[in-house]
């Protein structure tokens, strides 16, 4: 009679599914850190309505961040190079300085209003907006870009 692999000592070593078990469940647990929202305090909402025909005509955009950069002679702007889903890179400038460096920014997925008129700041015109969410906690501001999921393409609508 032949000898099993379990015999011979050569069984499967089942290891490394338990290994990716581990890792998984890990990274799971960084993924859903509680977060303490107790000192958090927020702008108090509109009380006034914005009707659905005036909503609809903004044109709200997925866009993938392709370059960024400090605006030299402010300590406030980035001067974003987004892809929208056109031929044509669009330029959006933010005042987010304080709360990212620009580097980390590359290859993000963000939300921007598509369809304000242009705006000059600091002589670069800025063509949109991106969307952020700003809280105080214990009297200081903390603004937080919409990051989206990157398997969104650029240029998809959101409605």
């Amino acid at each position: 009679m032949k000898p099993t692999a379990s015999e011979m000592g050569n069984a499967p070593k089942v290891e490394a599914p338990v290994a990716a078990s581990a890792a998984a469940e890990e990274a799971a647990e960084e993924v859903h850190e509680v977060i303490d929202f107790s000192n958090v305090e927020i702008e108090p909402l509109f009380a006034e309505h914005v009707d659905f025909e005036t909503f609809s005509k903004s044109d709200f955009r997925a866009v993938k961040v392709v370059a960024c950069e400090a605006v030299k002679k402010s300590k406030k702007l980035l001067q974003f190079t987004l892809n929208d889903g056109t031929e044509t890179p669009r330029t959006i400038l933010s005042g987010i300085h304080a709360f990212y460096e620009p580097e980390e920014l590359v290859g993000k997925t963000l939300i921007a209003i598509t369809n304000l008129p242009p705006r000059a700041m600091m002589g670069i015109e800025s063509c949109g907006m991106l969307l952020s969410a700003i809280h105080t906690v214990e009297g200081e501001e903390r603004l937080n870009l919409l990051m989206v999921d990157d398997r969104i393409p650029a240029g998809a609508k959101l409605y």
